[in-house]
């Protein structure tokens, strides 16, 4: 028996016999000539009309893509005391995150001091600057001698039977050549491991890396950190002129709090790692304006051998340790241009004083336009120098 397939659309077998398109008009026309059922299509059709208006006009950006990230994914989730939470600080929503492929893209030439929008950059034909070359990493931390337990039985920074000090054995080596100076900070590393991977990998290892104390695995990146020849502070949350409002975090030294408060916050967070030459501000207008306040501060740092380095708000303080404060904030204005001309003040600033400081954040359009600006330092005729080189007592 032969066996065949009909080659016709299964939905064929449910077409209505002749004439059964009319019968359904009919029946059609019938309903909508039911006053009830008319008013309640009228009203259905207003309803819906109605959600469509307010989905397209209640958020005028409905259309554009969004992209959230959970901030258990950046920061700090384990050991972290409570109120970690408000220590973080969110990417600036105009930043995509690094991505490594863009390290070695990104070649533009920094532009030479002086120079004005519209004119060619400095190295316009020239190769695009090589690899960062590291060089030696710094002793493994924590050098011996220069710890102790503190009251929690987590090591504390100490001053060596023998006068040394966290300031001075944790600093990156310098040599002077004679040249004007010009050192960068880097701060708010440790929250991201993507960005803190490429401003230690990929930064030349003069520039000063800052860390926040609520990063998670915050002792194994100074380690990575000083591997790659970079010298680390540690970040010391500090009052803000609109605190609470502003809130740095759990520890953050307030400047109405006793001297003990002061002290056994400063404990804890100095606790979190070892490795760090000093310590930086984060925020703290209102903290570092208070006497008491900063007296009882530079006392903890002179007592354990640490530096202090600022972002230029402590500039007016002066104190009985190493001290250095940023000349200028380079990336106050989230662009490559706007960065590159504080950078490019900074070195104007370094030749007429012979040193310079300037303090950023971890941001990655920061670590591109820093890295690609110190590469071509030498040529200018300045040094790069580690902030350490800056601090003076």
């Amino acid at each position: 028996m032969a066996v065949t397939f009909s080659r016709k659309p299964a939905y064929a077998a449910a077409k209505p016999a002749s004439g059964g398109s009319a019968v359904l008009r009919g029946k059609l026309g019938a309903a909508l000539a039911n006053p009830y059922i008319g008013a309640g299509g009228a009203a259905c059709l207003f309803l819906a009309s109605l959600a469509t208006l307010v989905l397209v006009t209640s958020d005028p950006h409905a259309g554009n893509p969004v992209v959230r990230l959970e901030l258990t994914k950046i920061g700090a989730t384990k050991n972290a005391p409570e109120g970690w939470r408000e220590a973080l600080t969110a990417e600036s929503p105009h930043e995509a995150p690094l991505k490594p492929s863009e390290l070695q893209l990104s070649r533009a030439p920094f532009p030479a001091a002086g120079a004005e929008a519209g004119e060619k950059p400095a190295f316009e034909g020239e190769q695009p600057p090589p690899p960062v070359q590291q060089g030696p990493g710094l002793p493994q931390a924590p050098i011996a001698g220069l710890t102790a337990p503190g009251p929690g039985g987590a090591p504390l920074p100490i001053i060596a039977p023998d006068g040394r000090t966290a300031a001075d054995a944790y600093a990156r080596p310098f040599t002077p050549n004679g040249r004007p100076k010009v050192s960068v900070v880097i701060g708010g590393l440790g929250l991201n491991a993507q960005t803190t991977r490429a401003a230690i990998e990929t930064l030349p290892a003069e520039i000063t890396l800052s860390f926040a104390p609520y990063a998670e695995g915050l002792q194994g990146w100074i380690d990575l950190a000083r591997e790659h020849g970079h010298e680390v502070l540690l970040e010391t949350p500090m009052e803000p002129a609109d605190y609470p409002a502003n809130d740095p975090g759990p520890y953050t030294l307030i400047a109405a709090n006793r001297p003990e408060d002061t002290v056994r916050k400063l404990e804890w967070l100095m606790s979190r790692a070892t490795g760090y030459f000093g310590l930086a501000n984060y925020l703290g207008a209102r903290f570092v304006d208070n006497d008491q306040a900063m007296a009882t501060f530079n006392t903890v740092l002179k007592t354990r051998g640490l530096a202090f380095i600022d972002d230029g708000l402590a500039a007016r303080r002066s104190g009985p340790i190493p001290r250095a404060s940023a000349d200028r904030v380079i990336d106050d204005e989230l662009s490559a241009s706007a960065i590159d001309a504080q950078l490019r003040a900074l070195e104007n600033g370094a030749s007429a004083r012979g040193q310079s400081l300037g303090s950023g954040f971890a941001y990655p359009v920061t670590i591109n336009q820093v890295r690609l600006w110190a590469a071509g330092l030498q040529a200018r005729g300045l040094q790069l120098a580690p902030a350490s080189a800056l601090a003076h007592r």
